[in-house]
């Protein structure tokens, strides 16, 4: 598996950043140690997750984490893996929070439940819109310093909130973002493409792409309006099942099948296409699911494929 180099760091990555949020969640601990093995089999290394998944089961989060956890003591492998974890995010204990006393809580908390003593790449999750900008990146200076991070990202921050973010770290010389982490696919173009784009060229950052899949519509699966029962997604995901959603459904079935692959690996194909993308986020329940992702970094799309993909998702 051909490593790519996240920037403005030494972590050497698969281009493909496993999505933890369905560990504790719509998988166990025994299914996610066998997804994680199969993944890590599979030469990759790259794993994201958050201090508070998954906080709609329980309240408050920690399970993912904790199972990564486990996993990597049960494996001894935390030094082959780059682990990307996040804070600020809400819980049902308490709302958005990037302060500088919740940053210095949560990372003590999140290395506990990682059984390890430092953080690859930590997130921003979401940002309170209150918290002064100086705040929080001295928080980040601080366990940077510290060693219990190594590099610091952001997630759900505004373009706004970013740019006087690589300000502040400038004039006060603390830690800057490496990586973006934003909301990015072929449904879901316009933000990224206006707001998030300019910004990955200018401070030259990684981008990791969540809901990579749009939460799975991408796959395919859901081809009528019963097929959104039958998963705990289906609500979220049925607002894509419009006209355009439809024509990229049609777009992903043509292209795939031009390939002999299927419309997950096409989707993905598609992001890796773009050079500003460095690995998209996507998870994975089963094995078959797994091999759609494995495939995706060694499918070259052709420029008459880019060309129907990207006039259908306009």
């Amino acid at each position: 598996m051909k490593k790519v180099t996240i920037k403005n760091t030494d972590l050497e990555i698969a281009p493909i950043n496993f999505g933890g949020n369905v560990f504790g969640w719509t998988l166990d601990e025994k299914e996610s140690f066998n997804i994680l093995n199969k993944f890590t089999e599979g030469g990759f290394n790259f794993i994201d997750t958050a201090d508070t998944y998954s906080w709609w089961v329980n309240g408050k989060g920690g399970q993912s984490e904790e199972i990564i956890g486990k996993w990597m003591k049960e494996r001894k492998n935390r030094q082959d893996i780059v682990l990307a974890t996040k804070v600020g995010s809400e819980t049902k204990e308490h709302g958005f929070d990037i302060s500088k006393k919740h940053i210095l809580k949560s990372v003590d908390e999140s290395l506990q439940r990682l059984g390890t003593d430092y953080i690859d790449l930590y997130y921003t999750h979401f940002d309170d819109n209150k918290t002064p900008v100086e705040e929080t990146l001295s928080a980040y200076d601080e366990i940077v310093k510290a060693g219990k991070v190594r590099y610091i990202a952001a997630s759900n921050v505004s373009p706004k909130r970013l740019i006087e973010s690589f300000e502040v770290a400038e004039k006060n010389n603390f830690p800057k973002y490496v990586a973006l982490q934003p909301h990015y696919n072929l449904v879901e173009r316009e933000k990224f493409e206006t707001e998030y784009a300019p910004l990955v060229e200018k401070f030259g950052l990684s981008a990791f792409p969540y809901w990579s899949l749009a939460a799975g519509f991408l796959t395919g699966k859901y081809r009528t309006e019963a097929d959104f029962e039958t998963t705990a997604r289906g609500g979220g995901i049925k607002k894509y099942f419009d006209d355009k959603g439809k024509a990229v459904l049609a777009a992903l079935d043509k292209v795939s099948e031009k390939h002999q692959s299927q419309p997950a690996t096409v989707a993905l194909a598609w992001l890796l296409a773009n050079p500003l993308i460095t690995a998209p986020i996507v998870s994975a329940t089963s094995e078959r699911q797994l091999q759609t992702i494995f495939d995706a970094p060694k499918l070259e799309l052709d420029s008459e494929d880019l060309e129907i993909l990207n006039q259908a998702s306009k």
